[in-house]
């Protein structure tokens, strides 16, 4: 049975950080690719970056605010979130796909909710 259980999530002040925690069951987090996504009520869900087996990520994170990494050892996926705005404000999500080749992701975590205040 694969599980996905993220934790980390909580409120912290505009410009703040975070760093949240996938703990993974059942898949080697180092050969599945692993991703984050979020979501604010009413909108639809947002991509937010991916690691693939080859430890390459979707997105380029020197450019932006947020990285992606892994711990093979402790089967953790992490999403650091530095410089967090309002906007930012979502529940977080962290899924897990075989492959790129199609847009699906096959598992899902039940998500952590990050909330930014002004």
């Amino acid at each position: 049975q694969v599980q996905l259980v993220e934790s980390g999530g909580g409120l912290v002040q505009a410009g703040g950080s975070l760093r949240l925690s996938c703990a993974v069951s059942g898949i080697a987090v180092n050969s599945w690719h692993m991703g984050w996504f979020r979501q604010d009520p009413g909108k639809e869900r947002e991509f937010v970056d991916a690691i693939r087996p080859d430890s390459s990520t979707y997105t380029d994170s020197v450019k932006g605010r947020f990285t992606i990494a892994r711990d093979n050892a402790k089967n953790t996926v992490y999403l650091q979130m530095n410089s967090l705005n309002p906007e930012d404000t979502a529940v977080y999500y962290c899924a897990a796909r075989w492959g790129d080749a199609t847009p699906d992701w096959d598992y899902w975590g039940q998500g952590t909710q990050v909330t930014v205040s002004s």
